[in-house]
């Protein structure tokens, strides 16, 4: 089977494609003057489509997340105020047309705490609205990565990681996998942690930040739900404290602050650590099965530039292991 990338730059794909922009457009009552193709990825691509009623992104996804469409046209009902409607979609080839809306939040300016707090709080109610709408959800095919199936997924991702040929880039080092191994009873501790706590599972985004979010009429729109999935809502934490602490000029203890806020579950410090600990770990397993799955469709050169990705992020189950836990 070609590559996802070697399918999205042919020929043929683009006729296809083109031709469904033409009609799309023509039924908005405008006409297609250029398409360009800036973006590819082994699990993506975007065309950036001018039109004469202006400019509109197409994006076509791979397998793994040819459940976008549906989502986000799902989303766009629930919660109009936090995310756009497609202007056109075609769910079982995982295609979408959107709007124009311009620059990104990070792309107007340097994101300041209130720019992050705003973002997190936008996510908290997005996150509590959708949370009784997990079937609705995952009939759009989004991966179901709740905490209790945690343990089965770092077996599986454990065993695949181990399994591959030398040299493939997506393997983990023996002594790596050997201290996996021996941290199964932290994985099995957090997935029990998560899920006995006061959250309910509900929508992760998997890339929240500035970056994925448009200001638009003094409401933010979150977009790019390519690896959202079904789990423990505090896993959407991961990301953007990661991208703050390594930036090191918003204090995170207030942008959790605000995140938490929005939820208003009762808790205490040494509980809401727990359960932060525990996320952690899930999502470091969550994050590799979602590369795993990004990959499917790579070719042997982006497994070389990507592949390593599934296996350093299932390492970083360690990095919550205390010393002498392993």
């Amino acid at each position: 089977m070609p590559a996802f990338s070697t399918v999205v730059t042919g020929e043929v794909w683009h006729a296809e494609a083109r031709a469904w922009l033409t009609d799309m457009v023509a039924g908005l009552g405008y006409e297609v003057t250029s398409v360009a193709q800036p973006r590819v990825r082994p699990w993506s691509t975007q065309l950036v489509v001018e039109t004469t009623g202006g400019r509109l992104w197409f994006k076509a996804g791979c397998a793994a997340m040819r459940f976008e469409p549906g989502l986000l046209s799902l989303l766009a009902r629930v919660v109009p105020q936090e995310v756009d409607a497609p202007v056109a979609v075609v769910q079982e080839r995982g295609w979408m047309l959107t709007a124009d809306r311009g620059t990104t939040l990070a792309d107007t300016h340097e994101p300041r705490p209130d720019d992050w707090a705003s973002v997190l709080r936008t996510w908290a109610r997005l996150q509590r609205a959708v949370a009784d709408r997990g079937d609705e959800m995952r009939d759009t095919g989004l991966p179901d990565r709740s905490p209790q199936g945690t343990v089965d997924r770092f077996d599986a991702m454990l065993d695949r990681l181990t399994t591959l040929p030398p040299g493939h880039p997506a393997r983990l080092a023996d002594e790596v996998a050997k201290d996996l191994h021996d941290a199964r009873p932290i994985v099995e501790r957090a997935a029990h942690t998560l899920a006995a706590g006061p959250f309910p599972t509900t929508l992760q985004h998997g890339d929240l930040h500035p970056g994925n979010v448009f200001a638009v009429d003094g409401t933010l729109r979150v977009f790019d739900f390519g690896d959202a999935q079904w789990a423990h809502p505090l896993e959407a934490l991961m990301v953007p404290r990661a991208v703050v602490e390594h930036g090191g000029r918003v204090p995170w203890a207030t942008l959790q602050a605000a995140y938490l806020a929005e939820w208003d579950v009762p808790t205490d410090d040494g509980a809401l650590d727990e359960m932060l600990r525990a996320a952690a770990v899930t999502h470091a397993v969550n994050r590799s099965s979602s590369w795993w799955d990004a990959l499917d469709e790579a070719s042997d050169a982006e497994w070389d530039d990507w592949g390593e990705a599934p296996a350093r992020h299932l390492a970083r189950v360690l990095d919550e292991v205390a010393p002498g836990q392993v």
